[in-house]
């Protein structure tokens, strides 16, 4: 089965490697702040910062850290009013991204995710013009422990999963995006080790690149926005 993004592929060994943790600390802090404001500092009742406190558990993000957002965004003492901003737009070739930010300066972000377009051969679009084209998706990282592709194929079949690829250190499992957790928890149940577990934006439309420059500009364009405090996630649909 084939995967969703060449991009989810790079992200995974750029994380790997990535020295900048501050970068990764800051978008998960920002993620929290609003999640805790939104909906709430218990995670037994706010799923979502349930999620987010294993996926910064899950970056190394240090407890005492994790207390220390939670407590500030409930009782108000972090001032940062964040909103969250989609852009759209397309890559070389009429590749098309997503880009989901956090920002407490509108301007700012637009003109930085802006820049990145132009610079590396891209257009940004109006609001709708390729989102049509994408699903939410619940994505599930599991360790590949030398599991047989038919043993893979059976537990994602006993639970419902409606994808899965096979890396060489790890395989993705896409489910609905309403079953992730509960997945997630069956799956570690029965052996997997999660490394990841996250609602993204899935194409179901893909493009190709086949010439060279092409794909190392569409892989500098995505890495120059991930390098944004701003930016939270990018999605493409790059095959």
């Amino acid at each position: 089965m084939s995967g969703h993004s060449k991009w989810s592929t790079i992200k995974r060994k750029k994380e790997k490697t990535d020295v900048q943790k501050a970068k990764i600390f800051t978008k998960i802090v920002r993620e929290i702040t609003v999640c805790v404001r939104e909906n709430g500092a218990d995670p037994t009742s706010n799923t979502k910062l349930r999620d987010l406190i294993a996926k910064a558990k899950n970056n190394n993000l240090p407890n005492e850290n994790i207390k220390r957002v939670i407590e500030k965004s409930s009782g108000g003492i972090d001032k940062n009013n964040y909103e969250t901003i989609v852009y759209e737009g397309y890559g070389v070739n009429g590749v098309a991204i997503m880009v989901e930010c956090l920002t407490d300066n509108r301007n700012r972000t637009a003109s930085d995710v802006r820049h990145c377009f132009d610079k590396f051969g891209g257009n940004l679009g109006t609001k709708g013009c390729v989102s049509f084209i994408f699903e939410s998706k619940g994505v599930i990282i599991v360790d590949n422990n030398n599991f047989s592709e038919s043993k893979i194929m059976e537990d994602c079949m006993t639970y419902n999963c409606e994808d899965f690829t096979i890396f060489d250190d790890n395989i993705e499992i896409i489910t609905s995006d309403k079953n992730l957790f509960f997945i997630k928890e069956k799956l570690e149940k029965i052996g997997y080790k999660v490394l990841s577990y996250e609602v993204e934006m899935i194409p179901t439309i893909k493009t190709s690149l086949n010439n060279q420059d092409d794909i190392e500009t569409m892989e500098k364009l995505i890495l120059n926005l991930e390098n944004s405090d701003d930016v939270q996630n990018i999605y493409t649909n790059l095959d």
